[in-house]
């Protein structure tokens, strides 16, 4: 060891400067640390790592002077020089991807590339450093390694074959995990992908697609572009069925299915000789089969009342006399009929049916006609402005909706049935006929109103939700045909 006056001031010049740059390091980590700046990695790196081994190379070099003791300075010269390419490495990976903006090419590349190109980097910089600090010849090193590469390449190129079809899949980014893939007439769910296969989850399985097959065929995917996806089906009625009418009730019905996305309103095509294509807006493929299968059995429902024929078929076992007759004795009690009136009601009553979850009166309207329940029941709601819906009463056979129809009232209550429902409907002038020689019926359908009134305001209040529906101060009066009643709007 050599301690001369020259090794002496480079030690305290050395003792002196990393002291304060460590101070100045850990002051400007802080405050990158604070910002969350994808900088705090190299310089913690370099705080940590860097300037200690530097410092104590700059010893050494200058202290071991004698050949016999060089060896322990190329140890940490190699030690540092490879702690410098990973400060390089670092800083290039914070420069390129640490602030990438969304849908950037440096977002879209799979992470695999980028610690492929790194491992790529570090063994180049690896050898390069060998070869100047130890004066090794890694020429020969890495020809040998290139040449046991193209051997085991060519013994396994199937197999890297697929490994390289992976890797471009994960560098154009064609699907993600969660899109619907349709592969040689194989549709399923993508739930993993590696550098091998692709898995798709087809209700009945996973099917495992390799990459070079994906690579090398057509395919679709059923979840790009963005934004919703239109379930579609075919359906038929007879060329009696007026087809303007027609798709007006494909369209209706298609806009209360759950699961729709709003703002996209279905989409109805005639496509000659009765037939026809309805399109329906969900989120996803995921969600098409449900949507459909609840958009055809409303269908069913929904064409019967109007008469069209789906499928051919406009039969209707509801339109037997013996079912009308059995539904009036239902209600008799309500309405305090007598035989007479019931022949009276008769000639203007029908029966409808709706099915499970399908809206039987939306709010915003004014009725027509008054439901009795036959057989099933409903839920009363209220729709909240910013989405959402508070539920606050139930009705079941034997009771009524439509009350508002009578008070010639908006509904602000959506009506739903919770299973299959049957209705007796009957027109709004035949009940004021009934009214008008029944005061205690008009009574009971005032108190009736009164009573969804409180249950709508306190169901709301609940809820936390206020100022949608307006609780009458008295008993409502049953309006008439001059319009008399009360003017306050009502949820059922």
């Amino acid at each position: 060891m050599n301690l001369t006056g020259e090794w002496l001031w480079g030690a305290i010049a050395i003792a002196v400067a990393v002291p304060v740059l460590l101070i100045v390091l850990t002051e400007v980590l802080s405050a990158l640390q604070r910002k969350g700046s994808p900088a705090a990695g190299p310089v913690k790196l370099l705080r940590n790592w860097i300037v200690p081994v530097a410092a104590l190379f700059l010893l050494l070099l200058y202290a071991l002077r004698s050949e016999d003791q060089h060896a322990w300075t190329r140890v940490v010269a190699t030690v540092l020089g490879f702690l410098l390419i990973l400060l390089v490495l670092s800083a290039f990976n914070v420069a390129l991807f640490g602030n990438a903006r969304a849908g950037s090419w440096q977002e879209r590349i799979p992470s695999i590339f980028v610690e492929i190109v790194r491992l790529l980097l570090v063994v180049v910089g690896l050898g390069v450093l060998f070869s100047w600090v130890w004066s090794a010849d890694v020429g020969g090193l890495i020809a040998a390694l290139g040449v046991t590469s193209i051997v085991i390449g060519l013994a396994l190129q199937n197999a890297v074959g697929g490994v390289i079809s992976g890797l471009l899949l994960l560098f154009e980014q064609l699907f993600k995990i969660g899109d619907w893939l349709v592969v040689s007439g194989t549709e399923g769910r993508v739930t993993e992908v590696n550098w091998r296969a692709v898995h798709l989850d087809t209700g009945s399985g996973i099917q495992i697609v390799p990459n070079s097959s994906l690579a090398s065929a057509s395919f679709t995917n059923k979840s790009q572009p963005s934004g919703a996806y239109w379930a579609t089906t075919d359906l038929s009625f007879t060329t009696d069925d007026p087809p303007n009418e027609v798709m007006a009730l494909l369209v209706s019905v298609a806009d209360g299915v759950p699961g729709r996305v709003a703002g996209n309103p279905g989409q109805a095509s005639y496509r000659g000789a009765g037939a026809y294509r309805i399109a329906i807006p969900v989120a996803g493929p995921a969600a098409a089969g449900g949507a459909l299968s609840i958009y055809l059995s409303w269908l069913w429902y929904a064409s019967r009342r109007r008469g069209f024929a789906l499928d051919g078929d406009a039969t209707d076992p509801l339109t037997e006399p013996q079912r009308l007759d059995a539904a009036l004795q239902v209600v008799a009690p309500v309405l305090h009929l007598r035989p007479d009136d019931t022949e009276a009601i008769r000639p203007s009553a029908h029966l409808e049916r709706f099915g499970a979850g399908e809206t039987v009166l939306p709010a915003g309207v004014v009725p027509d006609d008054v439901f009795f329940i036959v057989s099933g029941s409903v839920t009363l709601a209220i729709d909240l402005p910013g989405g959402g819906r508070v539920e606050f009463a139930t009705s079941e056979a034997g009771d009524f909706v439509g009350h508002t129809a009578l008070t010639r009232e908006v509904a602000q209550a959506t009506t739903i049935a919770n299973e299959v429902l049957t209705l007796l409907v009957i027109p709004i002038d035949t009940i004021d006929d009934l009214v008008r020689t029944r005061p205690r019926l008009a009574a009971e359908i005032g108190e009736s109103l009164d009573l969804k009134r409180r249950l709508a305001a306190e169901a709301l209040a609940e809820a936390g939700v206020a100022g949608i529906i307006a609780i009458p101060g008295g008993r409502t009066g049953v309006g008439s045909r001059n319009g008399s009643g009360s003017a306050e709007s009502s949820p059922g």
